[in-house]
């Protein structure tokens, strides 16, 4: 039946449903079985003892390990798990000290919200451990635990420490495994962009390599600063995820062919996904270079000459470890390191905002129910916790998410504790319900809400024996504590009305220019390693706009709407630096090089644009074309004109 003119058609808004959405991810079947063991046995060792509340502990620690597994090579996951279970050890001691002690408690509380909010910004790592401190704190302050006062935080830690044990189970048989596949993962995604070009394809395969490069770089350069050198495994994938680079370099050039041109032949990303195998299998030894076709251009004669090198350096039995060419630059020393994170921790006026944000919304929480008699009053400030975390997403959405995804694992946990009698049944039942939490993580926020809620519930009851009179109270207090983080962590900081998009892309087009005025001051054959560091700081930045692009179309209007208008200027500067590399791969074979002046002209076009970016102000009128229609610069002159319209549009 038609609807009747005027009718107000009742549909949930977009940014909610963009929320909702599932990712498509595979289910990691390791860590569900590592989380069904790891929560379930210590429950298991508790009942047998006659210690179910001590079993629950241990679970509890188990929990927070599972939730932080999130590297892939083993010694990331060692730091990953470890560092913030020992804040998390620190934060339920600091709770239990206060457990009851009215005011002091708040005040407590709040200081370590303070705190745990600075250490946040610091980075991946850091922000699950100041999550942790502040949240194992508030378990402390608001549960009765056992005795003695040092007791819970021991317990916490040998859960973290079971998770850790069933995660290295296999690092004998698979060291290394982890960074080889990451490795060949990145060639596969090369032969995919290879096989985009010239397609409509193209742009996606673009950005899944970014994401795969980016990847394949951090586990590689975490590890090598105290290890080059003296891991020839480490030297050999570096090496070969260096040579890929040229490869992905000489494709951008290929997509700036003639249509007409039509796809690469097939024989290119062949010979690529032969490689990634090699890689993957870890095979050395001399190997018969592949069949590709004649050049016929600037563009295939650069794409012939990288997938050779590329071959040679992957069938290499032991590249020498001292001229192993470092494409993104050795990291930086562990002093110079903590001084950066120092400096990042109490100087960084953003630091500053995100703890005092968080602190306020914590008191705000404890004094609430400070005042008020709300039953099991922790919860609400745990609700604070996870959703005023800005650097896991947007705190409006999550506010939403978090109360969607409560509900959900209620609707889970309430025939549970209905049901289901303490002792030897709940081992089976949280082997059951712990295999959801990494299931339903990479899902989206508010799946893995609903996974853990009936998982905490089960292990508060344990600890409580509140039963089923836990399900409804924790609805209110979850509805409360996402009110106060909408109120006093969203609505009253106006910064949260805002995107970053346009700071994060004035930085970008500045670097941008930075880069071209690099790719054309050296003479062909001269390979700078400061380009080749640029380009993949660039294509990081980008991939960091797209992220805080998806963030910003979360947020209910105007912000995603706001959001929406920067997207076609991400475009452009995204074909900008594909044009630049590409424009500079064809001058190395054979393209004529472009003058300095028209160089010169294109960077002082991208500053105007940056600074107009960055002021908010009017674009100044680009000067008098320095750019001739058929100069070797024509192609990027024309992709850095239409950036221009973007924006005075």
């Amino acid at each position: 039946m038609a609807r009747r003119p005027g009718a107000v058609r009742l549909a949930p808004p977009s940014w909610l449903t963009e929320s909702l959405r599932p990712k498509a991810a595979p289910i990691p079947w390791a860590a569900v079985a590592r989380a069904s063991v790891a929560l379930a046995a210590p429950l298991a060792v508790g009942t047998a003892t006659g210690r179910p509340g001590y079993g629950a502990l241990v679970s509890m620690g188990a929990l927070s390990g599972v939730i932080g597994d999130t590297a892939d090579a083993y010694r990331m996951r060692v730091f990953n798990i470890a560092v913030p279970q020992l804040f998390g050890a620190l934060g339920i001691l600091l709770g239990t000290l206060v457990y009851g002690a009215g005011w002091t408690a708040v005040a407590v509380l709040t200081a370590v919200a303070l705190v745990s909010g600075m250490i946040s910004s610091i980075g991946a790592v850091a922000s699950v451990s100041g999550l942790l401190l502040l949240l194992n704190a508030v378990v402390g302050a608001g549960l009765r635990l056992p005795s003695p006062w040092w007791l819970p935080s021991c317990l916490l830690l040998l859960g973290g420490l079971v998770v850790l044990g069933l995660t290295l189970l296999a690092w004998p048989l698979r060291g290394g495994t982890p960074e080889r596949s990451a490795v060949a993962g990145t060639y596969r995604a090369v032969a995919a962009f290879l096989e985009a070009t010239g397609t409509p394809g193209y742009d996606g395969e673009r950005q899944a390599l970014t994401r795969s490069l980016n990847q394949s770089y951090d586990l590689l350069l975490a590890r090598r600063t105290r290890r080059h050198g003296r891991s020839p495994a480490l030297v050999r994938l570096l090496a070969q995820l260096n040579a890929v680079v040229p490869v992905v370099e000489a494709t951008s050039a290929a997509q700036l062919r003639p249509r007409e041109c039509g796809p690469l032949p097939p024989a290119y990303p062949a010979a690529v996904r032969e490689l990634a195998e090699a890689v993957g299998q870890g095979r050395t030894g001399p190997a018969p270079p592949p069949w590709l076709p004649d050049p016929a251009g600037p563009s295939t004669r650069a794409l012939v000459e990288a997938i050779g090198h590329a071959w040679a350096v992957a069938h290499e039995a032991a590249p020498d470890p001292y001229t192993t060419a470092d494409r993104l630059g050795r990291p930086a020393a562990l002093q110079v390191r903590a001084r950066r994170a120092a400096h990042a921790l109490l100087l960084s006026g953003a630091s500053w905002r995100y703890g005092l944000r968080l602190a306020l919304c914590i008191g705000a929480a404890q004094i609430l129910v400070s005042v008020i008699a709300v039953p099991r009053s922790y919860w609400v400030s745990l609700t604070v916790t996870f959703v005023m975390k800005p650097d896991f997403g947007s705190v409006f959405s999550r506010a939403v998410l978090r109360a969607l995804g409560t509900a959900a694992g209620l609707l889970i946990a309430a025939p549970v504790l209905a049901e289901v009698p303490h002792g030897w049944w709940d081992v089976p039942v949280m082997a059951a319900l712990a295999t959801l939490v990494p299931a339903l993580s990479a899902k989206g926020y508010a799946f893995q809400t609903a996974a853990i809620t009936p998982v905490i519930l089960l292990l508060s009851d344990l600890l409580n024996h509140q039963g089923f009179h836990l399900v409804l109270p924790r609805l209110y207090d979850s509805l409360i504590g996402c009110g106060i983080s909408l109120l006093a962590g969203y609505l009253l900081w106006p910064e949260s009305w805002h995107t970053r998009i346009g700071e994060r892309l004035a930085d970008a087009v500045a670097d941008t220019a930075t880069y071209v005025s690099l790719a054309f001051t050296t003479g062909p054959g001269i390979d700078q390693p400061a380009r080749a560091r640029c380009r993949r700081r660039l294509y990081r930045d980008l991939s960091a706009v797209r992220s805080e692009f998806q963030r910003a179309l979360t947020e209910p209007p105007p912000v995603g709407a706001r959001a929406e208008a920067w997207w076609p200027l991400v475009i452009a500067v995204e074909r900008i630096v594909d044009t630049t590399t590409a424009t500079r791969v064809r001058v190395e074979h054979g393209a004529p090089a472009p003058s300095p002046a028209e160089v010169g002209a294109l960077t002082r076009e991208l500053t105007d644009l940056a600074d107009a970016l960055r002021s908010r102000g009017p674009l100044p009128e680009a000067g008098p074309d320095g750019v001739s229609p058929d100069c070797a610069l024509a192609r990027l002159h024309h992709e850095v004109r239409a950036a221009r319209a973007v924006v005075s549009g």
